[in-house]
């Protein structure tokens, strides 16, 4: 077992639903920021870091300075951290690579630790069927529609975006309830295994943690989130365990493998 740790967390939402409920969510995180600071090797944020954020090239949403100041100092001391756009932080470009000196992935990548093969992502959009939301995110995507966004003025475009995300179930506090193979993410790490090997699929999205076994050897993994479940996984070398940090600054384990 390594002493140093590869640490997943997703889907904190920052903004989301009040500005209360968001700072405390907030600096819970940053406290277990600096808990795990102490053993990471690197630490991955698998997407919906933030409820809403579009980047203006010369304007970034306010806020989130605990959070962003805590990056910074982790990234200060030689520990990567990397982000991975989700459905609601999309429109993510070059303050947080610049800034805080994060990499950033809008596409899922393999990693190899320890001889295990890692599938990481955030999750949305993978797998067969759901075409309306692909056709969605394309769109979000899209660099001439990205353009035209951006001659809004942000007060409107930070406005209209932070109330459409406010309207989502999650800001009711409602998570996902998994189910197994009828999963779209569960269907599309089945066809992945077909042309390869892999250990760990890990991802964000769904806001339920589960482990879920794909075989003997692999497994796929939803982080859950930090809106209700307050869950992240850790990797040491050997096991991948996914925990619930408490508001007294305790971790409890949930499941492992």
């Amino acid at each position: 077992m390594n002493s140093k740790k590869i640490y997943f967390a997703s889907d904190l939402h920052l903004g989301l639903p009040t500005f209360t409920k968001s700072r405390e969510r907030e600096s819970l995180f940053v406290k277990w920021l600096d808990a795990i600071r102490t053993d990471a090797a690197e630490i991955f944020l698998l997407g919906d870091i933030f409820d809403y954020w579009y980047e203006y090239r010369r304007v970034i949403p306010k806020g989130f300075t605990r959070f962003l100041g805590k990056i910074a100092e982790i990234t200060d001391s030689g520990i990567p951290v990397h982000f991975f756009t989700g459905n609601h932080d999309v429109w993510m470009f070059d303050y947080l690579p610049k800034e805080l000196g994060v990499s950033v992935f809008r596409k899922p990548i393999e990693r190899e630790f320890d001889g295990k093969k890692f599938f990481i992502a955030h999750g949305d959009g993978l797998g067969p069927g759901d075409v309306g939301y692909k056709l969605m995110k394309s769109a979000f995507s899209n660099s001439v529609l990205q353009w035209l966004y951006s001659r809004i003025h942000p007060n409107f475009t930070m406005w209209l975006g932070n109330t459409w995300s406010n309207n989502s179930r999650y800001s009711k506090e409602i998570t996902h309830t998994f189910k197994g193979e009828e999963e779209q993410i569960t269907k599309f790490a089945r066809i992945e295994l077909q042309k390869n090997p892999l250990d760990y699929f890990v991802f964000g999205h769904w806001h339920s943690p589960i482990l879920y076994p794909l075989n003997q050897q692999s497994r796929l993994i939803l982080l859950g989130d930090w809106i209700v479940n307050n869950t992240y996984g850790v990797w040491d070398g050997n096991t991948f365990t996914l925990c619930r940090y408490g508001n007294d600054g305790t971790s409890v384990e949930l499941d492992r493998k």
